[in-house]
């Protein structure tokens, strides 16, 4: 699933394509809003809320989508927009003279009052990437929720933007494990996880490849993200990967035993191979891996 930094940059894409052009393409595909005709309107903005992407027009209606696992918004220019509007997986396309926007594989489609915005997104918390941004309410959130500290952090209603990517990858590097309960981690760390989330994301929505460690080659771009089989970057251990989170709402955390604080609960501890490793021999690579 795409993360606060991917749909913060997906919205400037769109707003910048879109913004003060009329609309002259309204096709939307989701059973709920499909009668609903967008022509001879003018987008005024579009912006991102965590995860959420909100497209404000000038007739007080607002378009929100969700990417969930595999969406996608694409611009495209008119000429090339016609095949893309053949697809399948299309559902939504909203277009001007200039550009049309196609959304593909979109996990949520609602139309409603731009004032109403706050019936699909009201229940976030402070945005990591938002003008509403508030880290002493965040980690207030967090302190309340009363689980482990990174389903707290994928927890949006706390703060919203967070996915597995961002909390392994923050955890690890301030050498907090996963699975602590929220109410042990002090008062220093837990401000550092958050601090640190902040500012991965906050450098990672200008490039197009996510990076943690600074470097964008394939293979290099992460500490224990997507490496589970792997040998951490920092002390040699094995990275692993484990399931956290509620029942019916579990993810992938990825972490190193040797930096934080041993192998997670819900970790059986058996080998793993690296991910994208056949059963013969390991790969290199780690396609196979849905972030979310």
């Amino acid at each position: 699933m795409p993360e606060g930094d991917t749909v913060w940059r997906t919205a400037q894409r769109l707003d910048k394509a879109l913004a003060g052009g009329q609309v002259i393409v309204s096709d939307l595909r989701f059973p709920e809003v499909a009668t609903t005709d967008l022509r001879g309107t003018t987008t005024l903005e579009v912006v991102s809320r965590g995860k959420h992407l909100l497209h404000r027009f000038d007739n007080g209606l607002t378009l929100h989508s969700h990417l969930r696992m595999e969406g996608q918004w694409r611009v495209e220019a008119p000429a090339d927009a016609p095949r893309w509007l053949r697809r399948e997986d299309l559902r939504a396309a909203v277009g001007t003279a200039n550009w049309t926007a196609l959304g593909l594989r979109l996990g949520m489609l609602d139309l409603v009052p731009t004032s109403a915005e706050g019936t699909l997104v009201g229940h976030l918390g402070p945005d990591v990437l938002g003008s509403d941004w508030d880290q002493t309410t965040a980690i207030a959130n967090l302190r309340s929720s009363g689980t482990t500290v990174a389903a707290a952090l994928l927890d949006q209603r706390n703060l919203a933007g967070i996915g597995t990517l961002w909390a392994s990858e923050s955890l690890f590097l301030s050498r907090v494990g996963p699975w602590t309960p929220i109410a042990d981690v002090g008062d220093h760390d837990l401000r550092a996880v958050v601090a640190r989330a902040h500012d991965l994301l906050s450098q990672a929505r200008h490039h197009a490849v996510q990076s943690s460690t600074g470097i964008r080659r394939r293979g290099e771009e992460s500490y224990v993200h997507a490496r589970s089989g792997r040998p951490c970057r920092r002390c040699g251990t094995t990275v692993r990967v484990a399931m956290i989170g509620p029942p019916t709402r579990e993810r992938t955390m990825f972490y190193c035993p040797g930096c934080q604080g041993g192998v997670g609960p819900t970790d059986d501890g058996r080998p793993q191979r690296p991910l994208g490793a056949t059963a013969g021999r390991s790969s290199g690579r780690t396609t196979g891996y849905r972030r979310n």
